[in-house]
């Protein structure tokens, strides 16, 4: 006898597939804000029906993709967790997101962002899911002996960083601000020196 599936999970089946094809055809990149539904489900040789009935609009289409595209960045990204330090991790996320290819996400990720900043609720899983890397950037910050609630600071301070920077590369394209890196990273060691608490 086969298992029958209930209609949430048939939809969200449906719904990975259609991202799937949404991720083959443009690959590393995202539609651009201005193109219609229709067009993306014409270059995805899929209905714009479908994609209003799944993701709701194009920022929803936007979000998934981004999340889809982020997630499997990702898996990249803890290889180098796993193997290297803080500094090493700062140094591949901003390695892999200034990649001349990695603009037109760029720009689509501080666009979504910029509409989930006026409504939320409609972006909560694109907004769950951006504090992935800080956690993996906390777990070093740990592993190289900063105690567990200033690591998440520092984690987080240094995510924030990295998106202002990537914000300024696209509002002002210059020469990749590496050395900006470079010097997060020293502010970042100066705060996580081990303090001495007084009287010890």
């Amino acid at each position: 006898m086969g298992v029958i599936l209930s209609s949430t999970e048939r939809k969200s089946d449906a719904r990975e597939r259609l991202l799937a094809r949404l991720l083959d055809a443009f690959g590393e990149g995202l539609p651009a804000p201005e193109v219609s539904l229709r067009e993306i489900a014409a270059r995805t040789e899929t209905s714009h029906a479908l994609l209003r009935y799944h993701f709701g609009s194009l920022p929803g289409v936007l979000a998934a993709m981004l999340k889809a595209q982020r997630s499997r960045d990702n898996e990249a990204l803890l290889e180098v967790a796993q193997q290297g330090t803080f500094d090493d991790l700062v140094m591949a996320i901003w390695r892999a997101y200034t990649r001349p290819e990695q603009l037109s996400r760029v720009r689509g990720f501080f666009h979504v962002v910029g509409l989930a900043a006026y409504s939320p609720e409609d972006f909560r899983e694109f907004i769950d899911s951006l504090d992935d890397l800080t956690k993996v950037l906390a777990s070093l910050a740990e592993r190289g002996g900063v105690d567990t609630e200033e690591a998440l600071t520092l984690a987080t301070v240094t995510i924030a960083a990295i998106r202002g920077l990537l914000l300024q590369e696209v509002l002002t394209p210059t020469a990749h601000s590496e050395d900006a890196v470079v010097l997060i990273l020293r502010m970042s060691k100066a705060q996580s020196v081990p303090r001495t608490h007084p009287g010890h």
